[in-house]
């Protein structure tokens, strides 16, 4: 109980490492609101079961019943894995290229959001120590200055060398007390993003597997024989096929 009164004490206006200990605690009240910030941010947007969310997307595609399926990437709210499968099944009906390139780009605007201001943890931690180092150095220039003083007794310079060496330790010990939880702080959301962006990766490609197997299934088409002449030929585009005989449209194909 003394030495936390002490320490209080420490950041009194008239303690010789007063600025120091201001200038760390701003600095960790600065990391204190990144991470609550960080934490309500990427809980948010990691979701829950989202492996339950991607089979039940898989399903309703089976079933192609794609407004279902974007009726679920609405319900998830602010989730980061629906925003990307959302743009995936809006161009279902696109072709492969169109969905992939469209699951990239949702893909390329949601990764920045989730990693954003996370370094600064980093930063942060490493400005607190930097900070209680200098503060130490201060509170022993105090101490040595101290010893040094001509012309005082030893009383006097006891008490200038004591507040010397305060000086100089709590700076350090403040310093590494908001360094070290921001430094386990910044290494949690940096793993909780690394797998909601894993979680991307492996779902997205799922779903493009999924819309292009489904755009390019094998259908069975009927043509009657008295359609059919010596002379058929075909028109391909990426999703539609045309049958021609002597010129003439027989049949059109959507796939």
């Amino acid at each position: 109980m003394e030495f936390f009164t002490k320490f209080v004490h420490s950041f009194n206006f008239s303690e010789p490492g007063m600025s120091y200990m201001w200038v760390i605690l701003s600095v960790g009240v600065f990391g204190i609101a990144i991470s609550i910030e960080r934490m309500i941010y990427l809980t948010i947007r990691s979701g829950f079961k989202t492996e339950l969310f991607i089979k039940d997307i898989l399903k309703h595609i089976q079933k192609d019943d794609l407004t279902a399926a974007l009726g679920m990437c609405a319900k998830a709210g602010k989730m980061a894995l629906a925003d990307v499968i959302k743009a995936g099944l809006e161009y279902a009906k696109a072709g492969a290229d169109q969905i992939r390139n469209s699951i990239d780009e949702a893909t390329l605007k949601v990764i920045p959001r989730l990693e954003k201001r996370t370094n600064y943890l980093a930063t942060i931690a490493n400005i607190a120590t930097l900070l209680g180092l200098m503060g130490t150095i201060y509170g022993l220039i105090i101490s040595f200055a101290a010893v040094g003083k001509p012309g005082i007794d030893a009383a006097e310079k006891s008490t200038l060398l004591a507040s010397g060496i305060s000086a100089a330790m709590y700076t350090t010990l403040l310093g590494l007390t908001i360094a070290i939880p921001c430094l386990v702080i910044f290494s949690f959301f940096k793993s909780k993003t690394q797998k909601i962006i894993d979680e991307i990766d492996e779902y997205s490609f799922r779903l493009v597997n999924a819309l292009v197997e489904k755009s390019y299934k094998v259908q069975k088409y009927h043509i009657s024989a008295t359609q059919l002449k010596e002379g058929i030929g075909l028109h391909v585009t990426h999703n539609n096929i045309k049958i021609f005989t002597d010129n003439k449209l027989v049949k059109e194909i959507t796939i």
